[in-house]
Order: C-alpha cells, then sequence, then structure tokens
C-alpha cells in the first residue's frame, strides 16, 4: 500500500481527492502519498524537518490515488485519503495491543491520524501479506486478521465499516515457498470468515521489480479496489463484486474420453477473457502440474488433462507459487483470484499430503517371495527425486526379471493422527510401518492407480517410517504414495483446511 511503483507512472491530481500526509497535512492526493521520510509519527522512522527532501526520485506509485479518484468517478463524492502504510511491514507489527504505544507502533500512529481527523473512516483499503509467508507467521494470519478488523471497527467508532484487501500477487524467485499459496489461499476466503470484507486480486499486474506492483498495475488495483468498495457500501446493485470461484466439476471428454476440469465462477462481467492463451491453472495431481490446454467459456475455465477421470485425485490451483504467470480476467479486466489448494473432489474434501516422490529407495535386488519376506535388517538406501508423482522405476526393472526393489518414506506428525497410506502399485508388494507389517498383496499387477490400497494406521507424535517392498516379474514400473489423515471432520475440511494439520514429510 505504501507504494514502490516508479513515478514516471504517476497520476495527474484532482482537487476533489485529498490526501492526509504522513506530515500531518492535508493537499491533493498524488504518488508518493506515504511520505515516510517526513513522517510525524516516529514509527515511519522519519524527520518532519526533512519534507522538501522528497524520498526517492523515481518510486512511489500505489494503489491509494487511483482507488480515491476512481470512487469520486464512481460516486461524485469527494474523497479524503489517510495515507498509514509502512513498506515490507508485519501482521505482528500492526498488533492492536501497541495501540497504547501512539506514533511509536502502526497501529497507534494510524489511530492517532484518525483521532486528528474526527476519530471515524468511511472504509478501510489494506494491502499486506508478504512478510506473513513463512511458516510460522502463515498459521496464524487469519485470526490476526479477524483481531486487527474488529479492533479497527471499534477504535475508528465503525461497526460495520467496509474493508477491502488486496490479495498478494508474486515475487519473482525461483525457489518454492508454499506460504506464498498459503496467505493467498487465507486472502481469497476472508470474506467468508468477516462481514463486510472484499478482496480484490492482483495475481495478473506487472511489476516494477522483483516484488512491487508496477505504476501502471497499481492504477488498475486501486480502481478494482475502489469497485469492491462501492458495492460493499452500497450494495450489488452499485456494481459487481470481485469475481469469486464457484465450484469446480470433473467430466470426461466426451471426445476424448479424458478428464476435464471445469472450474465456474461468479460475479463474472461480461465473460472470461485473455491475452494471449489462457495461463495459470495447475493440478497437483498424477501426470502433470498444467492442463495442455486451457478453454473459456463465460464464467468458466476448462481445464483439458491426458489422463482419464478415475487418476483425478489431486488439487487444483490457480497462481501457484512464488511468481505464477497468470492472466485471465473479465471484460471488466477483473482478475479471477489466485486460490488453491481446491480438492477436485469438491463433494467429498479430503486432508492428504501432496503426492510424495521425495524417497530413499534401493537398487533393484533379486526377486523373492513377498509373504515370506520380513523387513530387512540392513539395506543400503540412498535419496532420490522422482521427476513425477509417480515413482517410476520402470527402466530398471525391465530388464531384471524376478527382482525386488525398496521405497522408504520418512514423515514427523506434530500430533497424534489417524491416518491411512495411500498406496497404488503394479505387482506384488508388503509395507512396513514403524517395522511392523501392515499390508500385503502378493497378487498385485499391472496398471498401477493412484489408490490401490487405503492402509489405517495410527501415527504418534514424533517421527516414523514407511517401507514398501514392490516385486516384479519385469513387468512393475513403481508406486504411489500419499498420506491422509482421517480423524478431521468435514466442517473442518470445509471451512478451515488452512488449520489442519498433516504429516511432514521428511527427506
Amino acid at each position: 500500500m505504501q507504494g514502490i511503483g516508479w513515478l514516471k507512472d504517476k497520476l495527474p491530481g484532482m482537487k476533489q481527492v485529498r490526501g492526509f500526509y504522513m506530515t500531518d497535512t492535508w493537499d491533493v492526493a498524488c504518488d508518493p502519498l506515504h511520505t515516510l521520510w517526513c513522517a510525524v509519527d516516529p514509527v515511519h522512522g522519519g524527520n518532519p524537518a526533512a519534507a522538501s527532501q522528497g524520498g526517492n526520485r523515481h518510486q512511489g506509485v500505489g494503489p491509494g490515488v487511483a482507488f480515491g479518484q476512481e470512487l469520486y468517478r464512481l460516486t461524485g463524492v469527494p474523497q479524503g485519503l489517510l495515507a498509514c502504510a509502512h513498506g515490507g511491514t508485519s501482521m505482528k507489527q500492526w498488533d492492536p495491543s501497541l495501540k497504547k504505544a501512539g506514533g511509536r507502533s502502526l497501529y497507534g500512529a494510524m489511530c492517532r491520524r484518525v483521532t486528528k481527523n474526527g476519530g471515524t473512516v468511511a472504509g478501510v483499503f489494506w494491502y499486506q501479506g508478504c512478510s506473513e509467508t513463512q511458516t510460522d507467521a502463515a498459521v496464524l494470519y487469519t485470526p490476526r486478521m479477524k483481531r486487527l478488523v474488529q479492533s479497527m471497527r471499534k477504535d475508528f467508532k465503525n461497526p460495520r465499516m467496509p474493508i477491502v484487501v488486496v490479495q498478494i500477487a508474486r515475487k519473482d524467485q525461483p525457489e518454492p515457498n508454499d506460504g506464498w499459496d498459503s496467505i493467498r489461499e487465507q486472502q481469497r476466503r476472508l470474506p467468508d470468515r468477516i462481514k463486510r470484507l472484499a478482496v480484490v486480486p492482483a495475481i495478473d499486474l506487472p511489476l516494477d521489480d522483483g516484488i512491487h506492483i508496477s505504476g501502471s498495475g497499481q492504477h488498475v488495483l486501486g480502481r478494482r479496489a475502489a469497485e469492491a468498495m462501492r458495492v460493499l457500501c452500497e450494495g450489488k446493485n452499485a456494481g459487481t463484486p470481485p469475481i469469486e470461484v464457484d465450484r469446480i466439476d470433473v467430466r470426461p471428454n466426451p471426445i476424448s474420453n479424458c478428464a476435464d476440469v471445469i472450474v465456474r465462477f461468479k460475479h463474472v462481467v461480461g465473460s472470461l477473457t485473455s491475452k494471449g492463451l489462457p495461463y495459470g491453472f495447475s493440478l497437483d495431481d498424477v501426470f502433470c502440474r498444467s492442463p495442455y490446454r486451457t478453454d473459456l467459456d463465460g464464467n468458466k475455465a476448462i481445464l483439458h488433462l491426458g489422463y482419464p477421470v478415475e487418476n483425478i485425485a489431486g488439487a487444483v490451483y490457480y497462481g501457484r507459487g512464488l511468481s505464477p504467470y497468470c492472466n485471465i480476467t473479465d471484460q471488466a479486466d477483473r482478475s479471477i483470484p489466485a486460490f488453491g489448494p481446491i480438492s477436485t473432489q469438491i463433494a467429498e474434501p479430503r486432508a492428504i499430503t501432496d503426492f510424495i516422490n521425495k524417497l530413499r529407495i534401493s537398487p533393484v535386488l533379486p526377486g523373492v517371495n513377498i509373504r515370506t519376506l520380513d523387513y530387512p535388517q540392513s539395506i543400503a538406501l540412498q535419496p532420490r527425486q522422482f521427476q513425477t508423482v509417480f515413482c517410476d522405476r520402470h527402466l530398471e526393472l525391465a530388464s531384471a526379471g524376478e527382482a525386488l526393489v525398496y521405497y522408504a518414506l520418512d514423515f514427523r506428525c506434530s500430533m497424534r493422527m489417524k491416518l491411512s497410506l495411500l498406496l497404488g502399485y503394479d505387482g506384488p508388494v508388503k509395507v512396513w510401518i514403524n517395522r511392523k507389517p501392515i499390508y500385503c498383496d502378493p497378487a498385485g499387477t499391472n496398471p498401477a492407480h493412484i489408490e490401490d490400497a487405503a492402509i489405517p494406521f495410527i501415527a504418534t507424535p514424533g517421527q516414523h517410517e514407511v517401507l514398501v517392498a514392490l516385486g516384479s516379474h519385469g513387468a512393475a514400473w513403481g508406486v504411489y504414495l500419499r498420506l491422509e489423515r482421517t480423524d478431521v471432520s468435514k466442517a473442518t475440511l470445509r471451512k478451515r483446511p488452512e488449520s489442519i494439520a498433516k504429516p511432514e514429510i521428511l527427506f
């Protein structure tokens, strides 16, 4: 919200849209709106005597000015913007309990500025979340947001105060970080947790550096937020709410008989569209990460996959990861939200880990009778990450004739859990958990399905081992492995999936 977009893209000011700058003075709202270098409140680290310095000469465009100007255009009501943001800050730094620190805390400084201007505001435009993407902070994001909103509504004397939140965009770095997906998904679901709150996506907008939305992108974001704010204030007759996911269905394609995943959206203006081939969807599924083609049809995105419906058991994402490419909007230039994981088994959500393809494996060993096979007392296991979710060794096994291979999986539980080992296999198989035999199928054969067996067991807090022995007559290929919690209520699965602790896979 502070704004780091390039100033070459700044909007000209409008006298009907004014800003209360961080010097505690009102003027026509122009970027940079957040003049931290000369802020009155010490928490921003500024020097009020340094107003003439002007801050960074190249950066400073945020979404606030476009937001105010679009609200004025939509309503005809002059707008006043109270700039309170500080880039790179965390929810912990915005803790309402720090209010008594006044201008030495972010929340206290915000309250001081509101009090100076009459003690109440018409609404809040909030853009924050990148600092919550580490695991320890991500799990606390939703309850912290609920507390923040509750406190603002109380302190600003407006119990029905509308709030528009930006769903965090992307960061141009290659390393994985599931925390970004977690925060985006929690933000997408905030309207289900907090009344009179709307979330606007930013996943499709360009960047001016490795993490900050560009100046031109900030203007698009500000306009989207203004439309959402107007609907919150005046009702759906005043406009269309932000696009939301409606439901996801899976069906066989009538021509190819392979799976189509149909993602339906609500509040689409006109129809879904894209500049170039529609892109951004991915699946945590058996054979691939992305559909080979995505078609847009009205309010639907149809994801075409190259495998049958019975192999669909993963989750759908849009905008997964740190730096996804996403380009789907409606005809009013409003992006569909980033989301995921959303299970493709919508009717019966499940608490399942991703497919596990990082394991310890044995070399190819001589074949044995799987029925009488005991847990090996000495075996050389080497780590391997398979390229797909199918732990495929058919090139080794095909030439070995009668053979045996082992797959070892280590995981840790933070609490007592009722689990099922979801196992797919295409040869005789035997399974040990913590060295105890728990399953044997000497008749296992091709083809492997993603869930040939669901093997129940109880895991205590701490570390555990699963060992799978797969026999082959020259025809076996490999295994699928996942873990599922079976002690989670359907209500929690539907309403609070982010709160479910799952086994931590070790590698």
